[in-house]
């Protein structure tokens, strides 16, 4: 159990509550063309600013593939949005790097999880000597 699962029992018992001293004001900024900036501005739980945690930008884009698009959502280190914008391409590649280093685990370990029948596992269906193993010409 990682620290932050044991932060967050209530989440794990089903009970979603919303954390009022860790609440952030979400605005979003686009260029309509490579993707999103979130800026996370971090307030107390009436609504005023909180000075005293820094505030988050998180970006958003989507990696194009012959299945389909992929979200990403990565965080940027940045103190403004000028700032941002300039780590947006940056941090975006970053974030394609990992996604493919997932997708190559993924299918590493689906491909691992493949099971070849042993003799007579198939229980002689089909006739096929040798139980079904594969055999390369």
């Amino acid at each position: 159990m990682s620290p932050e699962d044991r932060n967050r029992p209530r989440e794990r018992e089903g009970d979603p509550k919303m954390d009022a001293t860790n609440l952030y004001r979400e605005e979003s900024y686009t260029d309509r063309r490579v993707g999103t900036i979130r800026r996370l501005t971090p307030v107390k739980s009436d609504g005023s600013l909180d000075t005293g945690r820094p505030e988050l930008f998180v970006g958003q884009a989507q990696l194009l593939t012959p299945m389909g698009a992929i979200p990403l959502n990565f965080e940027i280190e940045a103190k403004s949005l000028d700032e941002a914008t300039q780590k947006f391409s940056p941090a975006a590649q970053e974030a394609v790097q990992r996604t493919m280093q997932e997708l190559q685990e993924m299918r590493r370990e689906q491909a691992s999880s493949l099971v070849i029948p042993e003799a007579g596992g198939m229980g002689g269906l089909g006739g096929a000597p040798g139980g079904g193993k594969i055999r390369l010409p």
